[in-house]
């Protein structure tokens, strides 16, 4: 049976694909729009230049008619938002953000300083205050602007929202669609939400939506992937993934998700695919950890360890490693660096189970029955008994010479095992019978 930590590193591998997909959507600017023409009982030549120049973008044109135009006249609201779309076309953010603000503050009705303002503090990674900004700019009228940009509004505030609100950020779909047709990326953000609030049939559906226009698409490939995946459609997966890959395969997403599927069904693909993907990038860690497990389960013991040990010299404190590199050195029978290992899992992180069965094991190994007897009672908070556990008790307790506490465990071993331990079922029976002797 495969161990519950390569169950809880292909959800890691999974969740290291998800956020990769939502950051890209999340991260990506939107197209910047040239300024609206807007009526105005006159505009200055200065401006009116620096306009043209925009649509050539010619930047630094532009930036020599606007700042002596600014130094004469800093509250020309059009003229603050012309800068800022200067200064925000060539990433002079901060720059950018002080023009967008103050044309908001020469004119709080203003639509396209607002709605820019927003967008901008969301590609910095200010979450609330351009959640701030965008929500003001949903309330105002986008003039000769038009409904694109207002949807555009709302279409931002669904990305911000989308994971620590998806009820809201759903909420701010449906209102850009009211504004403007359904776009493939709208079909995907519905898709992601849906499958956030538990709708995964929903979210299966829309993904399939995309693929009938676009089976290339690898965002929709990945996200319905995820849900065969989770849903344990391991089959359904591969296939969709197989494609996927050919089309793209230098899409590390899907093929990782690929190498998850090929693992969970012990298929020997996984691990060349997974040598391969690490070969091509050595410093994902999500790669390296999978390949790594992989290479646990395939019975290298100490080629997983060695890049277990990499890994946790760049994350030292990272209990599941802790965990995994303290089973790769059990199997290599260095009990007393394994029984450090988990001994140090354990106290970062106290409920993870597969740690202190690593740390029962490792203190019987290096004679700590009193050890065994701890791991083994904060491990059942986690995790019911098993044949192996049942052993460990049995063995501590009798290293001890707690007779009556070492036989009850014998015998919920025997009857737990079942013949599926010959080794230490004879062994159970002869501890028994010499316990049961009088002294």
């Amino acid at each position: 049976m495969r161990s519950s930590a390569l169950s809880a590193l292909i959800l890691f591998a999974l969740c290291s694909a998800a956020a990769a997909f939502a950051q890209s959507s999340a991260a990506a600017p939107a197209a910047r729009e040239v300024p609206a023409v807007r009526e105005a009982p006159a505009v200055s030549e200065q401006v009116a230049n620096a306009e043209a120049l925009i649509v050539k973008s010619d930047w630094k044109g532009a930036e020599s008619q606007l700042a002596p135009y600014l130094g004469a006249h800093p509250a020309d609201a059009r003229a603050l938002f012309d800068a800022g779309y200067v200064a925000d076309a060539q990433n002079h953010s901060d720059a950018a953000a002080d023009f967008y603000r103050r044309a908001v503050a020469a004119d709080p009705n203003a639509f396209e300083p607002q709605l820019s303002l927003g967008l901008l503090l969301a590609r910095q990674g200010k979450v609330e205050e351009a959640r701030t900004e965008l929500t003001k700019a949903t309330t105002l009228d986008p003039g000769d602007a038009g409904p694109a940009l207002k949807a555009r509004a709302w279409r931002a505030l669904a990305k911000i929202d989308r994971d620590a609100d998806p009820i809201a950020a759903s909420d701010d779909l449906i209102e850009a669609l009211k504004l403007t047709p359904e776009t493939e990326s709208d079909t995907l953000l519905a898709a992601s939400l849906a499958e956030a609030t538990g709708q995964v049939d929903s979210a299966g559906a829309a993904y399939r939506r995309v693929l009938a226009k676009d089976p290339a698409s690898a965002q929709a490939n990945a996200g319905l992937a995820h849900i065969l995946i989770a849903q344990k459609q391991y089959s359904d997966a591969e296939t969709l993934l197989r494609a996927a890959v050919k089309s793209a395969p230098d899409d590390l997403a899907l093929s990782a998700q690929l190498a998850t599927v090929l693992a969970v069904q012990d298929k020997a693909e996984a691990l060349p695919l997974l040598q391969k993907l690490h070969d091509a990038h050595p410093s994902e860690t999500a790669i390296s950890r999978m390949l790594a497990q992989v290479l646990a389960e395939a019975g290298d013991a100490a080629g997983a360890d060695h890049l277990f040990a990499q890994l946790l010299a760049a994350h030292p404190d990272d209990s599941e490693l802790l965990a995994a590199h303290g089973n790769s050195l059990t199997r290599q029978l260095k009990y007393a660096e394994a029984f450090a290992a988990f001994d140090k899992a354990t106290r970062l992180d106290p409920a993870n189970a597969d740690a202190w069965s690593g740390l029962a094991f490792a203190a019987s190994r290096t004679n700590q029955p009193n050890v065994t007897l701890h791991a083994l009672t904060m491990r059942s908070k986690y995790l019911p008994e098993v044949p192996a556990t049942y052993f460990l008790w049995a063995t501590a307790y009798d290293t001890l010479h707690d007779k009556a506490s070492a036989a009850t465990y014998y015998q919920h071993f025997l009857d737990a095992a079942a013949g599926k331990f010959p080794d230490q079922e004879w062994q159970a029976r002869q501890r028994l019978i010499l316990i049961s002797k009088k002294p």
